[in-house]
């Protein structure tokens, strides 16, 4: 009789296909897999074969990993923890009583006779990694050969039967990358497949991020069409335009798109609406994309749970109202406390002074020490003067109203204003009339001017019963927008200088009637200074005259330094 040592040793040989005497292996050098795998019937209830289980998996639970939310819509460690219980059922099955899991060890081969099955054609690593069977986010494996995503490695997971059925053998670990042949079980190391990864999941270097700019060279795709890195279409998948001109507006900002196409910078943030938006600009700077565009899809999906859906497919909004809540959100999920700033707000934030004059009946009861940064001034005439600072990200500016009355001809003029006599709105001189929260008189003044300055143009105008547009054409220049010309700026410190000149580098505008029509943005492309004009997938050069031609609602213009 053996004794039950001896009986575990064979049936770790006979259930892994691998020597385990480590004599052996130390003498060979490396651990081969035996010859002639002994048949299920003279094993009884083992089957013979290699590994069938997601080493990987197990290995997370363990060690589960921090913000790594490549591929999980929720719980890390809780989805973690579940993938394995899927997997260690699975193992049980395959290896008796699941004795051995801990001390198995995969094979890795470097040449794979399937490799040639690999069509990079329908590859798309744009959509949220979801089985298509389970619709399970865990363990999810992309086949190389079809397209499609399944889930678990496991001799009943859904990849191993489809393995079988199809006859299609290499897959992907859509978190981990790592590459194997299925049902054989082994991993494969090939350096071919490094174009697939760097799909699946861009990568850029400190230096090469720092060239970008200088970059003139065109990329072509798998189909043979020629595109941009940075000037690649974006999906509109159901009425989501508003998104994709904000995302091309954004991704002109330098140092929001440096920051965000290295992933070490925002390690530390555990939303998953951050990294989407990483992903996302590092797709669209990518030099070896597969195709020519990109979809925003998994990105939709985190601002539709971010948001509780007040922005979703399907229900067009206003990317005033986006861009607001987007950079807003974006930067509280990325400070650490409440004193901390983020890249957002080094980009985007200046200060205003405002002076409110209110009625003395009009006000309302305050407690005293409300808010440490208001000055209040009680005049004699009835008045009460409020001075105070506030930050801003974005400078509304109000369109004068379009005339009631046809022309000689019975035609609408169409009027024109120039940006400069909106921009009086901050003079700190020009008078503001509101109604709402009570009736007061407004005057504001800016303080400190941000890098990036964002500018929109209240076009629409809503009351009980539709919306109005308001046609009126904004006259601007693309280039040394002078602003200390037309309204009053702090002066600066000894050693510092003025920088009042601004450059236009986006400039998104709205086609059709109020309520429907569609968005369109022109960017400019730094490298070679021009500009195109970019609708979904449409993107095309045009001149710098005809940026100023349309209906412009929300620009973003770069401080010159």
């Amino acid at each position: 009789m053996t004794s039950k040592r001896e009986h575990e040793d064979s049936v770790r040989v006979n259930a892994e296909g691998f020597e385990s005497d480590p004599k052996r292996q130390k003498r060979n050098g490396h651990s081969s897999p035996s010859s002639s795998p002994p048949s299920p019937a003279s094993e009884g209830f083992l089957l013979p074969g290699f590994n069938y289980g997601d080493e990987d998996d197990e290995d997370n639970y363990r060690r589960p990993p921090v913000n790594d939310y490549r591929g999980d819509g929720g719980d890390n460690q809780r989805d973690l923890k579940s993938g394995v219980e899927i997997e260690e059922e699975d193992d049980i099955d395959d290896l008796g009583q699941g004795l051995y899991r801990r001390g198995r060890e995969i094979e890795v081969r470097k040449d794979c006779p399937y490799l040639d099955a690999v069509n990079r054609q329908v590859l798309d690593f744009d959509f949220e990694k979801f089985c298509s069977l389970s619709l399970s986010n865990l363990n999810v494996y992309a086949c190389l050969v079809c397209g499609k995503y399944y889930q678990g490695r496991g001799k009943k997971s859904h990849a191993y039967t489809h393995s079988l059925e199809a006859g299609h053998h290499v897959y992907i670990n859509l978190r981990t990358e790592k590459v194997y042949c299925l049902p054989d079980g082994y991993e494969i190391s090939d350096p071919s497949l490094d174009d697939i990864r760097h799909v699946l999941n861009p990568r850029f270097t400190e230096e090469q991020v720092e060239q970008i700019d200088k970059n003139k060279q065109w990329s072509r795709a798998l189909d043979g069409s020629d595109y941009l890195p940075g000037m690649v279409g974006l999906n509109n998948i159901k009425e989501t335009d508003f998104v994709n001109v904000t995302i091309q507006s954004l991704m002109r900002v330098t140092p929001l798109r440096n920051f965000f196409l290295i992933p070490k910078n925002y390690q530390h943030c555990k939303s998953p609406l951050v990294h989407r938006f990483g992903e996302l600009t590092r797709k669209i700077w990518h030099a070896r994309n597969f195709k020519g565009q990109v979809s925003p899809h998994e990105f939709l999906q985190a601002v539709m749970k971010a948001s509780k859906k007040r922005f979703r497919i399907g229900a067009q909004s206003d990317p005033v109202e986006f861009m607001s809540w987007l950079l807003n959100t974006l930067h509280a999920d990325l400070r650490t406390s409440k004193k901390d700033s983020s890249i957002i707000y080094e980009c985007f934030q200046g200060e205003l002074e405002v002076v409110k004059e209110i009625p003395k009946k009009g006000i309302e009861k305050k407690e005293n020490g409300d808010d440490q940064n208001t000055d209040v001034v009680t005049e004699n005439n009835g008045i009460v003067k409020e001075r105070y600072k506030m930050p801003f990200l974005m400078l509304g500016l109000d369109l004068p109203p379009p005339p009631l009355f046809k022309d000689v001809m019975e035609k609408n003029i169409i009027p024109q204003v120039p940006l400069f006599n909106i921009l009086k709105k901050f003079d700190g001189e020009t008078v503001i009339e509101v109604v709402r929260p009570c009736i007061a008189r407004m005057r504001y003044r800016v303080t400190r001017l941000p890098q990036y300055l964002i500018l929109h143009m209240r076009r629409f105008t809503k009351n009980n019963f539709f919306v109005e547009k308001n046609p009126t054409l904004v006259n601007f220049p693309v280039k040394n927008l002078e602003l200390k010309d037309y309204i009053p700026l702090p002066t600066p410190k000894e050693n510092e200088r003025l920088h009042s000149k601004y450059d236009l580098i986006a400039n998104i505008v709205h086609d059709g009637k109020p309520g429907e029509g569609s968005y369109r943005a022109f960017v400019q492309r730094k490298s070679e200074e021009l500009w195109y004009e970019m609708q979904d997938l449409h993107v095309s050069e045009t001149l710098p005259q005809m940026v100023a031609l349309s209906e412009t609602y929300m620009q973003i213009y770069e401080q010159q330094q």
